[in-house]
């Protein structure tokens, strides 16, 4: 497990899955389909589950300067702050990976109760699973004093 810290809120467009997990591979397809790609965006998959204990999931897109398509989407703030993180390469090969690292990251007791599952997909092949940190979190520096 690693940590990973987003400097700035990170704005996304958004399209919803129509179920999951069967509906994520379509939503992301559809994404890609309806924004440019670029060598700076960055593609995140978020999840979390609804009163009923469904999963909502989203696949994401980060929003660039130039970008004037962003008002006719769906949006979705990453928050800035600490993370837990796995990176699992070539994650196509062993999709349950996504599924297991999460399920470690979940059981961390400094993971905010109010966040999301962050997938972040940093090519093809290779993709960091991370977790929002509450607010009480402090990382160890060495100095800390209670």
């Amino acid at each position: 497990m690693d940590s990973y810290t987003f400097q700035h809120d990170v704005k996304t467009v958004c399209v919803s899955a129509t179920s999951f997990p069967d509906g994520i591979a379509a939503a992301h397809t559809q994404l890609y389909a309806m924004i440019p790609t670029n060598e700076r965006r960055r593609f995140f998959g978020v999840s979390w589950p609804d009163t009923d204990g469904n999963i909502i999931y989203k696949a994401a897109a980060e929003v660039m300067p130039e970008d004037v398509f962003a008002e006719h989407f769906e949006t979705f703030t990453i928050k800035n702050g600490p993370y837990n993180s796995f990176y699992i390469t070539d994650y196509r090969k062993h999709t349950e990976s996504i599924k297991n690292a999460f399920d470690l990251l979940l059981k961390e007791h400094e993971v905010d109760p109010e966040g999301y599952c962050l997938e972040w997909y940093i090519n093809d092949n290779d993709v960091k699973c991370m977790v929002p940190l509450g607010k009480e979190y402090k990382p160890y520096t060495g100095l800390n004093k209670e």
